[in-house]
C-alpha cells in the first residue's frame, strides 16, 4: 500500500514578499489560484495536484511557524530571521526586497561610532543591534525598542542614532539623516523547518534546485 503524500506547507509574509514569491513559483509550475481570488476570506490556500499548502502571515510570525512544525518552509525577510533567532535552517536567497541594515544619524554622530562612547540606539531591531555593537564594534550602549517612526528618535533627542531598515534613503535625506555604517544586507530567504528538512528532504531539494535555476534564469536574463 502507498504511503499518502502529506501536503508541504508555506508560510509567506504578507504583501509584496508574498506577490514576488508566487510569481517566482509560477516560473517553476507552482501555482495556487485560491491566492489570485482578491474577496476570498480564506486563510489556508490549496494546490490539491502538487499537495502544497499556502498562508499568509505578518514578517515576524513566519520563523516562529516555521521553528514549530506549522509550516515547513517560509518565505521572510532576512532581518527578520535574524531578529527572530529562530532554530531554522536558512536556504536560499531569493534576491528580491533587497534593502540594508544600517546605523544611520546626524553626521555629527560619526564620531560617537569610534567604540569608546557610550550612546542611546533606537530600533525596531533590538536583537540585531545589540548583535552589531557589542559583538561586532564592542561598544556598549543603551538600546531603545522603538515601534513608529524610528527617523524621529535622533531628531527630537531620544537617541544619538537609531538601526533601521535603509532602501532609498530618502526619507533619511529629508530628515537631515544619513547612513553612517552598514550593519548587512538585506533581502528575502527561504527557511525550512529542520524536521521537514529531514523528512521530506527530496522534495524540498528538488523545490530549492528548480528555485535556483529559475533565479539563474532571471539573471542571465538581466545582464
Amino acid at each position: 500500500m502507498m504511503k499518502e503524500t502529506r501536503y508541504l506547507t508555506f508560510a509567506l509574509t504578507k504583501g509584496r514578499l508574498a506577490k514576488k514569491t508566487m510569481e517566482l513559483f509560477e516560473k517553476i509550475g507552482i501555482s495556487c489560484d485560491e491566492m489570485k481570488e482578491p474577496d476570498s476570506r480564506k486563510l489556508i490556500f490549496v494546490n490539491e495536484e502538487l499537495k502544497l499548502r499556502f498562508f499568509l502571515a505578518k514578517g515576524p510570525d513566519v520563523p516562529t511557524y516555521v521553528e514549530y512544525g506549522a509550516a515547513d518552509i517560509g518565505i521572510v525577510g532576512r532581518d527578520t530571521i535574524q531578529e527572530e533567532g529562530r532554530k531554522l535552517y536558512e536556504v536560499l536567497d531569493l534576491g528580491f526586497g533587497k534593502c540594508r541594515m544600517c546605523v544611520c544619524g546626524p553626521e555629527s554622530a560619526r564620531n560617537l561610532l569610534n567604540g569608546q562612547e557610550l550612546i542611546r540606539v533606537a530600533t525596531k531591531y533590538p536583537h540585531i543591534a545589540k548583535d552589531y555593537f557589542y559583538n561586532q564594534k564592542n561598544q556598549t550602549v543603551e538600546i531603545i525598542k522603538l515601534n513608529g517612526s524610528i527617523e524621529l528618535a535622533p531628531i527630537v533627542g531620544l537617541s544619538e542614532v537609531i538601526v533601521d531598515i535603509v532602501e532609498t534613503g530618502s526619507t533619511l535625506r529629508e530628515n537631515g539623516l544619513v547612513v553612517l555604517e552598514e550593519v548587512c544586507p538585506l533581502s528575502a530567504r527561504v527557511v525550512v523547518n529542520p524536521v521537514s528538512m529531514r523528512m521530506e528532504n527530496e522534495r524540498i531539494t528538488d523545490l530549492l534546485s528548480k528555485l535556483n535555476g529559475a533565479l539563474s534564469c532571471e539573471e542571465g536574463g538581466a545582464e
